[in-house]
């Protein structure tokens, strides 16, 4: 349910983004899996930063919200980019899988 809301959300912003994107914001440290297939490192910087931070954010490739206590979709998709969301509604980690 939360995917397709954030997905639904993402949507909307894609449609309606006028604005020039800003600088790629500075790349930080984090678990992105072996190797960066997906794109993660120029989405390292939502650690830390809450979920809802992810509806600013124009992502156009495949995304996965992993948020505490969904069960796992049993696919591993290199080119996915996932966003581990943290119990208390922040970004844990960001992974290509």
């Amino acid at each position: 349910m939360r995917l397709g809301l954030v997905s639904l959300a993402l949507a909307g912003l894609v449609a309606c983004s006028t604005r020039e994107p800003d600088a790629a914001p500075p790349v930080q440290a984090g678990p992105i899996g072996a190797a960066d297939t997906c794109g993660a490192a120029p989405y390292l910087y939502l650690i830390g930063e809450e979920a809802t931070a992810l509806e600013r954010v124009l992502i156009l490739r495949a995304v996965r919200v992993n948020w505490p206590g969904d069960p796992p979709d049993g696919s591993s998709k290199p080119e996915r980019l996932n966003f581990n969301i943290s119990q208390s509604g922040v970004v844990q980690t960001v992974t290509c899988g």
